[in-house]
């Protein structure tokens, strides 16, 4: 095998050792002797003309497709061979335990692939400190849950992974048919029997809707609609980390990564934009049933056309901790960029039926017993 170069590694100016992303100064810092070392500022330019997109149309077309790279010249990978995610490293960092699922990376590393480069990532700025502080209040606030879950709160429970996103912008222009309907209130009378028995008419309100044909068009620009690329984080953890930073990205470089782990995207574009294309069409429903009006709105049929179609690659970072509790794995997630705890937990049946049999024992078992002591002692 061709050895990698080395032109990722990132050598302290002090001792020679390798330096590491830092999250608590958004720059570099030698893990040994403590030297730290700023990145290049951003540009001060918004988002949108910092950070690159590709026309999703010409990459279709393979006539303007973004470089197939590995994530950084020195990276390695690895398989888990018990969930099937592949983590992506740089050394001197070592494959160690999987992030997803808690089993030990066996397989041997080898140089990474390449794939769809990166074209921005949103640092960290979550330390692991701070991410294990939110993590052991999390699990204090989670009645019930066995005691295997508080492994997660040791020192060291949690790694820095950035997970893949694939991020799609937009234009639509929506034919649609529907029906547009608006309330009205009518009053009908109705029998009802009184306290003497005697049947009286009263009087209610009935609430009525006039459907009326509506059909129009739309347009819409659809932005930063976001797709999970992993498949290893159950989407709907994903979901409650939202919102990202998106506003806080930055050109992608390989330093970011240094002292983090990255994982590769499992679902790839053409899959990506089947997603993102039904979580545009629900943004295109909303803003048809506005240019219905009325009360109520019943669309029957859109169609959709999309033009201006730019998508890019991101990485976005969590601390993220995995145990295994019979034979299934739960993770909980910290979205490194705000702090916000998400994960999924067992149920411990000892914890949840020990205090109702405390409840019985003392309303139910202690008056029992008292009442037949009572009853001997006369």
């Amino acid at each position: 095998m061709t050895p990698q170069p080395r032109a990722d590694r990132f050598p302290c100016p002090g001792c020679s050792a390798d330096m590491q992303f830092d999250p608590a100064t958004g720059g570099m810092k030698c893990p040994f002797c403590g030297k730290t070392q700023s990145l290049a500022a951003p540009p001060a330019a918004g988002r949108a003309a910092v950070i690159p997109s590709h026309p999703l149309d010409d990459f279709a077309n393979q006539t303007s497709a973004p470089g197939l790279r590995p994530l950084a010249a020195a990276a390695l990978e690895v398989s888990c061979g018990a969930c099937g995610s592949v983590v992506t490293f740089q050394p001197p960092e070592v494959a160690g335990l999987c992030p997803f699922c808690g089993d030990a990376l066996v397989a041997q590393p080898k140089a990474a692939d390449p794939l769809l480069s990166p074209d921005a990532v949103l640092p960290a700025v979550i330390t692991r400190d701070r991410a294990e502080t939110s993590l052991r209040s999390w699990l204090r606030s989670r009645w019930f849950a066995p005691n295997a879950l508080k492994r997660l709160a040791r020192p060291g429970a949690v790694e820095g992974v950035y997970l893949p996103f694939w991020d799609f912008d937009a234009d639509t222009t929506t034919h649609y048919c529907g029906r547009r309907g608006q309330t009205y209130y009518t009053h009908e009378p109705y029998p009802e029997t009184d306290s003497e028995g005697h049947t009286v008419m009263q009087t209610r309100q009935v609430t009525n809707t006039n459907w009326r044909p509506a059909s129009g068009v739309v347009s819409c620009r659809c932005e930063d609609v976001l797709v999970p690329a992993s498949t290893s984080v159950p989407e709907f953890i994903l979901k409650k980390l939202e919102p990202w930073k998106l506003e806080s990205l930055r050109l992608y470089d390989p330093a970011y990564l240094a002292g983090f782990k990255a994982q590769r995207y499992q679902l790839d574009l053409p899959a990506g934009v089947e997603h993102a294309t039904e979580a545009m069409r629900s943004r295109i429903a909303q803003a048809v049933c506005r240019d219905i009006g009325g009360d109520q709105q019943v669309i029957d049929s859109m169609e959709t056309q999309y033009s201006n179609r730019q998508f890019r690659h991101l990485l976005l970072p969590v601390w993220i901790g995995a145990y295994r509790f019979r034979n299934r794995v739960y993770q909980v997630v910290v979205n490194a960029s705000t702090g916000e705890v998400k994960g999924d937990r067992p149920y411990s049946l000892v914890k949840i039926v020990t205090p109702v049999l405390v409840v019985v024992f003392i309303f139910v078992v202690i008056p029992t017993i008292i009442g037949l002591l009572l009853l001997m002692s006369k």
